[in-house]
């Protein structure tokens, strides 16, 4: 079972993580540099599977 602690560091770090693709996306919009738009693509791509991944983790969980 997924402690509280590990559960709330999660959190913790795919908030940062959501932060630091927005950070670049707003960068992106402020300098048009592509590359800024290419790691906030990065960073939330493997932010959204990371989050899909707990989450089927904690579902498995409450059915066994």
């Amino acid at each position: 079972m997924v402690g509280q602690g590990a559960s709330l560091l999660f959190r913790l770090v795919l908030m940062l993580l959501l932060l630091a693709a927005g950070v670049s996306f707003a960068f992106y919009a402020g300098t048009g540099q592509a590359a800024y738009k290419k790691w906030g693509l990065v960073i939330l791509k493997w932010t959204l599977l990371a989050a899909f991944g707990f989450f089927a983790v904690l579902i498995l969980e409450r059915l066994a």
